[in-house]
């Protein structure tokens, strides 16, 4: 099948347009962060990604539990760490690189459920990645605190589970619409992100940051909604519905290029000769462990 020999120009261009978003994400979210506290930023996020559009989506047909997994881990667990860690304690081009380590937590998550043991090559991509972790932890200038780098960390775990528990949305209804997954599973995160941003930041810098937000506070949530959430998710489940993952999923290495890049123009961010070796290091053991089964597929054939 001609799908099979490569994406369509046009597909390409979907796909990087994509991953801009996605990359530039973590720059609008610091501009967001200007007036928002970060838990009652992600609050906003996840309400105006579920409404009004869960009033005109039908429910996918998945069950409750697999749709509160999913809005938990990746409401409350992945963006609201996320938002946290970037508050202070981690810049955005940083905070994109960190938050790819999602690619090893999914395939150590599937490889725990399926009881394979780790390749020669994917011990090495795991030890390349951690040492530009180190690189990054080494050094005090405050592009990272160890603080920022666990919450991101932490983060990309919630969001390797999250790709568990959609996976199997999909293989239970290998139809799915994934902007309907993402829409409906957005009201299981909104309740724990309200209750942690009312208890840890209380309801007076709730009301504060939401009194004081500007236009381009307002374009950073609707960015995060619309953009990163409605255009990226559905444009991305389609590239995937329409070709084999192992043509689609690589494309995401580029989400830390766009985001170091985009903090870079926008933001500033110092872009020193440790962070070009850190980022180096982490996206290479990021581009071994994704192509690694894809490598040793096409050769045990």
């Amino acid at each position: 099948m001609a799908e099979r020999q490569g994406l369509p120009a046009l597909h390409i261009t979907l796909a990087i347009a994509i991953m801009a978003v996605w990359g530039s994400n973590f720059t609008v979210i610091k501009l967001g962060l200007a007036h928002l506290p970060p838990l009652t930023f992600a609050l906003l996020r996840f309400v105006f990604v579920a409404f009004p559009l869960i009033f005109f989506l039908p429910r996918p047909k998945v069950s409750w539990g697999n749709l509160a997994a999913y809005g938990l881990l990746i409401g409350a667990g992945q963006f609201g760490l996320l938002f946290t860690a970037m508050r202070a304690d981690i810049t955005p081009g940083i905070a994109s690189l960190i938050l790819q380590m999602q690619v090893f937590f999914t395939i150590g998550l599937s490889m725990w459920l399926t009881a394979e043991r780790l390749a020669k090559a994917q011990v090495i991509a795991l030890l390349l990645a951690s040492a530009g972790l180190v690189i990054i932890l080494a050094h005090t200038d405050g592009s990272a605190t160890p603080l920022g780098l666990g919450l991101c960390i932490t983060a990309a775990f919630s969001w390797g589970c999250g790709n568990i528990v959609a996976r199997n949305a999909v293989r239970a209804d290998p139809t799915l619409n994934m902007l309907a997954y993402v829409v409906w599973a957005a009201i299981f995160a909104a309740p724990p992100l309200l209750v942690f941003a009312l208890v840890l930041e209380g309801p007076q810098a709730m009301l504060s940051g939401i009194a004081a937000a500007d236009a381009a506070t307002w374009g950073a949530v609707a960015w995060q909604s619309v953009g990163n959430t409605m255009f990226g998710y559905a444009a991305w489940g389609w590239l995937l519905g329409k070709h084999p993952a192992a043509q689609v999923a690589p494309m995401a290495l580029m989400v830390p290029v766009f985001g170091l890049a985009t903090s870079a123009l926008a933001l500033g961010e110092p872009v020193q000769g440790w962070k070009i070796g850190a980022f180096a290091l982490v996206m290479s053991g990021l581009a071994l462990g994704m192509l690694f089964p894809l490598i040793r597929q096409r050769f045990s054939r």
